[in-house]
């Protein structure tokens, strides 16, 4: 295979234009020769800025015998199908998080991808972030002994429209799925149970659309270690993105990004900047990385990182959430995909 692979990027909204924008500028391993939306004119603005080709269908680039890889960043409803499509196609394939909604839907994509014999990677883009991978670096090389205790805080400057909350299989699927994936990933383990609690305290629009906007999660590990996730919708100071893990030997910590460490002392107290505003900004190194880890698993050939598996499970864990919260009581994941630890 050749050291610059074709890509199309399928869908061209605020996601689709980071990955545009990487792969045209940032990887010199990818060529990105079209894009497909259908809102024609997004695909128009993100063609012309590129010099791509811009289609208003997604077969269109699935047709095209030159494009080796597509990255999905359409809506949720539609990744299943299009990561379907794309590996009977041939097209080795990144998909934005989640793969589905529904179970069912996630098993079939992940046996054509089987069967098609191509790559698949998830965008849990967290993973690349420099900080976190250093914590788990520092778990798996036993650096603070055995782990204990996880402690994950993620909060949203803003809350998503009403509209996206009604579709988004609410804040364990479109938001603490990301902490689910953070949390086995930084463990090195499994999480076999979830208890979770919620509230509407940020906006009642959003408990009207049958969300919570403020969540407590606790996890249970296979290895014995304890877990929580705390989310709420709005942190009016920032995009709020802290990690701990606790062992028998120590512990380590990520705090916040800001735009700057400079601190400024004066009479009234020591000031410094606001976190990083939202996830474009905080995580806009772990987006290069991620995608530079999926063309060399291509390149290379070998597995990527975040496998289809990798993104199953976390919504195996929010529907767990889900469960819980309405039955207020601790779910195994087991009770919601019997073959979870298959």
């Amino acid at each position: 295979m050749a050291q610059k692979l074709n890509i199309g990027l399928l869908g061209a909204g605020r996601i689709g234009r980071v990955h545009a924008q990487n792969l045209a500028y940032h990887l010199p391993q990818a060529r990105l020769i079209g894009v497909a939306d259908v809102l024609y004119r997004a695909a128009e603005e993100v063609a012309g800025e590129y010099g791509l080709a811009a289609y208003d269908d997604p077969r269109r680039i699935l047709e095209d015998p030159t494009i080796e890889a597509v990255v999905i960043c359409t809506s949720t409803d539609t990744h299943a199908a299009l990561i379907e499509a794309a590996a009977q196609a041939g097209k080795h394939i990144f998909c934005e998080k989640p793969i589905a909604l529904d179970l069912a839907a996630i098993d079939r994509a992940l046996a054509a991808v089987k069967a098609a014999g191509v790559k698949l990677q998830i965008g849990f883009n967290r993973r690349f972030d420099p900080s976190f991978q250093r914590v788990r670096q520092a778990v798996a090389g036993g650096e603070i002994g055995q782990p204990h205790l996880l402690r994950i805080t993620s909060r949203d400057p803003q809350p998503p429209p009403i509209g996206y909350i009604k579709v988004s299989g609410g804040i364990f699927l479109d938001m603490t799925i990301h902490d689910f994936d953070m949390a086995r990933f930084l463990m090195g383990a499994e999480v076999e149970e979830v208890y979770a609690t919620g509230a509407v305290l940020v906006d009642p629009a959003i408990g009207e659309a049958g969300d919570v906007d403020t969540a407590l999660i606790t996890l249970r590990f296979a290895s014995g270690a304890l877990g929580t996730i705390d989310n709420s919708r709005r942190a009016v100071y920032g995009y709020d993105q802290r990690v701990e893990v606790f062992g028998s030997r120590g512990m380590i910590a990520v705090a916040n990004e800001t735009p700057h460490r400079a601190t400024l002392s004066d009479a009234t107290g020591v000031h410094g900047p606001l976190p990083e505003f939202f996830f474009i900004e905080r995580y806009a190194a772990a987006y290069i990385a991620e995608m530079r880890a999926f063309l060399e698993s291509i390149l290379e050939d070998k597995t990527p990182p975040v496998t289809g598996e990798d993104g199953r499970i976390p919504v195996v864990m929010g529907y767990a959430a889900w469960k819980s919260l309405r039955e207020r009581r601790p779910v195994a994941l087991s009770e919601i995909a019997p073959n979870i630890t298959r």
